[in-house]
């Protein structure tokens, strides 16, 4: 069995607590959610081109040597120093857009950003969830397996000592002995790997959690409390309204019907106003002020750009058809896998089934063989070949349950569950 530091409390895990901190540790979660608030940010800073620019700017210039100007005065050259010593220049200016067509629809498109971002962190957290559940069963799986592992070398034990007590009194030949001790050590390198199984499929799942690998964690569970789900009557669920990739899809069309709506506004005229104050003095010891100020409204018309907004509007609408067309090529290969998956599911409930009649003829076969060996009527052979059977159809029917529930979280993911 898996040893544990002495002194140490493990975490005891069930499903559902494994999916809470994995909701609150993943990384891939915090990065998702990261994400959308960043986008919303983005979102926000988009909303400035509504408000009013305003901007101030200030200068100061000192002159190290006037320009000199030569005018003619009476027919004699006269030279006249031009500036001031010091000059000094401030302003103020604010602008905004009255009337533009193209950035109200980009302000649509910010929003779809985040709208995009959001789904796609949706999308992560029923991934992370298909992957906790998944390896929250590999661990249970590698559990029943080391238990049906453990219980063959329990039994090989036994029955060696049964055929060492026998050949002590003359009632087991030494083959016999031999054989029950080669069964015995035959089946102890099996325990080691499956508890060495274990210990990987626990680490694997604290890692799809986000915690420390060195966090003793103990599974609460069985594979045998899922029978019930099992085999309770199973709806076949091929509903794709919730299938994240279709919605990421959806909305990544919107934004390119979005824009070309935005680019096909580039041919609307657009009007702005602005407003600008400037304060400027200059003098050479005594500074003298003169204040200044306009107001503007400009519009801007367009005419002519050799064809580029015509041929951009061109390319986003085959870049719309194209997305149309991936969008109709995954909806149909997520059909074919909800198909798949719903086969799997069935092909193990009958699988699980055919092992349960199984588990019980070969438990009463190894019972009996057990017993006839015990009295001389039944060689090593037939108790081994029992046993093996045994194992086998016990490893088969756990097998069945895992496959199951494997199939069952990646469906639900298709379909967009997040339970």
């Amino acid at each position: 069995m898996i040893m544990k530091a002495q002194g140490t409390q493990p975490l005891h895990l069930t499903l559902d607590q494994a999916l809470e901190i994995a909701l609150s540790e993943n990384n891939t979660i915090k990065i998702a959610d990261m994400t959308v608030e960043k986008t919303g940010y983005a979102r926000k800073g988009s909303y400035a081109a509504l408000y009013p620019n305003i901007s101030a700017n200030g200068s100061y210039q000192r002159t190290l040597k006037k320009q000199v100007m030569v005018m003619d005065m009476g027919g004699q050259p006269m030279e006249i120093k031009v500036g001031r010593d010091n000059n000094i220049s401030t302003s103020a200016t604010a602008s905004m857009p009255l009337v533009n067509a193209q950035l109200w629809e980009s302000l649509k498109l910010s929003g779809m950003d985040v709208e995009l971002a959001v789904e796609k962190a949706h999308s992560s957290k029923i991934a992370m969830v298909k992957q906790v559940k998944q390896a929250f069963y590999a661990v249970l799986l590698a559990e029943k397996s080391l238990d049906v592992v453990t219980n063959v070398y329990e039994n090989a034990q036994k029955n060696y000592e049964k055929t060492l007590q026998r050949f002590n009194v003359g009632k087991a030949s030494e083959v016999e002995r031999l054989r029950a001790q080669v069964t015995m050590m035959n089946a102890e390198p099996n325990v080691s790997s499956a508890e060495n199984a274990v210990l990987l499929a626990t680490w694997q799942l604290k890692a799809v959690m986000g915690i420390n690998l060195d966090t003793d964690v103990e599974v609460v569970g069985d594979l045998n409390d899922y029978t019930a789900q099992m085999l309770s009557p199973y709806v076949s669920e091929d509903d794709l309204s919730n299938n994240s990739s279709l919605l990421q899809l959806g909305i990544q069309s919107r934004m390119l019907e979005s824009t070309i709506r935005m680019q096909k506004k580039q041919y609307l005229p657009t009007l702005a106003a602005s407003i600008n104050y400037n304060y400027n003095a200059m003098g050479d010891e005594e500074l003298r002020w003169f204040p200044s100020s306009t107001a503007a409204v400009s519009l801007s018309i367009p005419i002519f750009d050799g064809f580029q907004k015509h041929y951009t509007i061109k390319q986003s609408k085959i870049n719309k058809d194209m997305l149309d067309l991936q969008r109709e090529d995954t909806e149909r290969n997520l059909r074919i896998s909800i198909r798949n998956f719903n086969d799997q599911m069935a092909l193990c409930i009958k699988n699980y089934q055919a092992a349960n009649a199984t588990v019980e003829i070969a438990q009463k076969s190894y019972d009996i063989s057990e017993k006839m060996y015990e009295v001389g009527k039944a060689t090593m052979v037939e108790l081994n070949d029992a046993q093996v059977a045994l194992m086998q159809s016990q490893l088969t029917q756990a097998q069945a349950v895992y496959n199951f529930m494997v199939a069952k979280a990646s469906l639900d993911e298709l379909i967009g569950k997040e339970e």
